[in-house]
């Protein structure tokens, strides 16, 4: 194999114990590194340290984003890979890391071997990938390829009305380097799959095609507090019931079939005050994430929502509002990278198939910028992923990574 799958799996080892916890419910280690937490700031510090012992020249930009950059035979566009190193607050192992000690593990068995490519290589992690925290999903790529601007950016605030930009400071990695990247030549991205399609399927590998349009709302509900014994319920303006019923018509817009098959849609956070046992819920805060392969699709179910609230609103007498917090439009690969990593696949006996994202990832904000695609490695326990029970194999992870060698190897070295 060309790369050195247990320095890997140390790797990925080792940053996992940076934010571990374990989860009450099943006695289960997870990973707990929301962005720019302290946890984060740990993880930086060791990833950036192994990127600097790799000889790497490192930079850390105005975002956070930190990019260490391989010199080869000529100045021109970079090869990139990389991906995030936070992590929801019950994430697991792979999720983001994967990616950027892949990249690593490539520069590693590239040094080990004297190799030098044409291009140069630049590997990185990027700030906050999953909005967990900022309420902003690829916070840090978004930004370096322009679709957000960075004085936005660091404004974002958290639950305690701390900033992007005053975190980035406290933790250290506030830097000076320009966060708008220059085109590479390409990118490329190995990460779990986090569903169940590869496994199922007895696939070693997937070939990433694109990832769905991605819609995140913020909707605040507005009633009023009652007593839960003496307010009738037809004088009731209630934010919870309100909340509920939202949630109950998204499965409803799932079940219609009106915006295709394979249309999602969560109500992942619900905040409710007063939230007590005995008073009826005077305002509710909750998140509407919908996601769609289709853009026409996407922006249809949005319309519909969007007229189903005011239609509750009124009925229900409360005041309904929604803030739209991230919305990504689908994202399709180059064919030419998705061809290569599948001749690769096929040359190297591993079994694989084409897949389309069900998440977002860094990679779909690259593609504005050059040619990318991204490998996916399956996972265990029917693909489980936000998760302490997250797990992929040794030897999947290594298939992966070494499918990625093969790759940016291929891509830095073209004219």
């Amino acid at each position: 194999m060309n790369i050195d799958s247990d320095r890997l799996w140390r790797s990925i080892s080792a940053l996992a114990e940076v934010g571990a916890y374990t989860d009450e419910a099943t006695g289960l280690v997870g990973v707990n590194r929301l962005a720019l937490t302290d946890a984060d700031r740990d993880g930086r510090r060791l990833v950036k340290k192994w990127f600097e012992e790799a000889g790497l020249d490192v930079r850390v930009d105005r975002i956070g984003n930190v990019i260490g950059r391989r010199a080869g035979k000529e100045d021109v566009a970079p090869v990139m890979s990389g991906s995030h190193i936070d992590s929801v607050p019950t994430g697991g192992a792979f999720d983001g890391a994967l990616g950027v000690l892949g990249a690593l593990e490539v520069v590693r068995a590239l040094n080990d071997r004297g190799l030098a490519t044409r291009r140069p290589i630049e590997i990185g992690f990027f700030t906050d990938e999953e909005g967990a925290r900022f309420g902003t999903d690829m916070l840090g790529s978004a930004t370096a390829v322009g679709r957000l601007a960075l004085d936005d950016a660091l404004a974002l605030t958290d639950r305690d009305d701390l900033t992007v930009g005053g975190e980035l400071e406290r933790i250290g990695f506030k830097g000076d380097a320009p966060e708008r990247l220059a085109p590479p030549h390409a990118y490329v991205e190995v990460h779990i799959e986090q569903g169940p399609i590869l496994a199922a399927n007895g696939r070693d590998l997937g070939v990433v095609t694109g990832v769905q349009a991605i819609s995140w709302q913020e909707v605040t509900i507005v009633g009023k507090s009652a007593h839960a014994g003496t307010t009738p319920m037809s004088l009731r303006r209630d934010a919870g019931l309100a909340a509920a019923r939202i949630n109950l018509h998204l499965m409803e817009m799932i079940q219609s079939g009106k915006y295709g098959g394979d249309m999602r849609a969560t109500m992942g956070q619900i905040d409710v005050a007063p939230n007590r046992v005995n008073i009826v819920p005077s305002r509710v805060v909750c998140t509407v994430d919908l996601r769609n392969p289709y853009d026409d699709l996407m922006t249809k179910a949005e319309r519909d929502l969007a007229a189903f609230l005011e239609h509750l609103a009124a009925q229900m007498g409360v005041e309904i509002t929604a803030r739209q917090t991230a919305r990504t439009a689908s994202v399709e690969f180059a064919g030419r990278i998705v061809d290569l990593l599948e001749r690769n696949m096929t040359a190297a006996d591993l079994n694989h198939e084409r897949i389309l994202s069900g998440a977002g990832h860094d990679a779909q904000e690259l593609a504005s910028l050059c040619p990318t695609a991204m490998i996916f490695v399956p996972g265990l326990y029917d693909g489980i992923s936000h998760n302490p029970r997250e797990l992929s194999t040794q030897e999947a992870c290594a298939n992966g990574v070494s499918m990625l060698y093969e790759a940016l190897v291929a891509l830095a070295d073209e004219p």
